[in-house]
């Protein structure tokens, strides 16, 4: 087995504070049994695992990556909450399939369209479940595999990637392949370049106000275009 150490430079940006960076280990020929036992060994650890096909790559997440998951995570719960829409939130779950020789966790996640398939689950089983409608990508120092690919081998309709300074979305194609998409089909009127304001300002204040200036705005510039705010009528 060979191991490799990858540490990239961190992403320059003058309105955030300089943090260490995140640390990368690469272990290649790895088999699934070796995989499946470091993630019972690790348990609930501060190391994130990803598995393609052999590859493993472990990583130690920064305070800015997980300040970015945990912020990007419950602004999408209050645009829930005030689309009156309907979610179960997995948060940073494995999701893993042993035919595909693949696995990942992301920095939250969240079911919409199959709310009713998930309700009263204690596991997930990706042979049989269905994988989350939306999955946060926090990208600050990029992995040495290829999440994307793992993402679209394992059917999740849309990625939301954040990166430091933008915010993407990424919608699965019919084809298996994603394409960038100007806005998230479950929030058509979600202006993305607003929201990544919203999360390089979370780093100068704290989260009660961060999430009361959230959904003032969503109140006043979002909902009515949606058809569900105070002056939409």
């Amino acid at each position: 087995m060979s191991t490799a150490v990858a540490s990239p430079p961190p992403v320059a940006d003058a309105d955030l504070p300089l943090l260490p960076d995140e640390q990368r280990f690469l272990l290649t020929n790895v088999s699934w049994e070796f995989y499946e036992r470091l993630l019972e060994e690790l348990g609930d650890r501060h190391i994130r695992v990803t598995f393609d096909r052999g590859n493993l790559e472990l990583m130690s997440p920064s305070y800015r990556h997980e300040r970015g998951g945990s912020v990007l995570g419950f602004l999408v719960q209050v645009a829930f909450e005030e689309l009156d829409i309907r979610f179960i939130s997995g948060g940073s779950t494995t999701f893993k399939r042993k035919l595909l020789k693949r696995g990942l966790e992301g920095d939250d996640c969240f079911w919409v369209e199959n709310v009713d398939r998930i309700l009263g689950k204690d596991d997930i089983d990706l042979d049989i479940d269905p994988p989350p409608d939306i999955s946060i990508e926090i990208d600050i120092t990029r992995s040495s595999l290829d999440r994307m690919s793992i993402y679209a081998a394992l059917r999740v309709p849309q990625v939301w990637r954040f990166d430091g300074e933008m915010l993407e979305v990424h919608c699965l194609r019919d084809d298996g392949s994603y394409e960038l998409c100007d806005r998230s089909p479950t929030f058509p009127f979600l202006p993305l370049e607003k929201v990544a304001e919203f999360l390089i300002h979370s780093f100068d204040v704290d989260d009660l106000t961060l999430r009361r200036e959230f959904r003032a705005w969503l109140r006043h510039e979002v909902l009515p275009a949606a058809g569900t705010g105070p002056d939409s009528e």
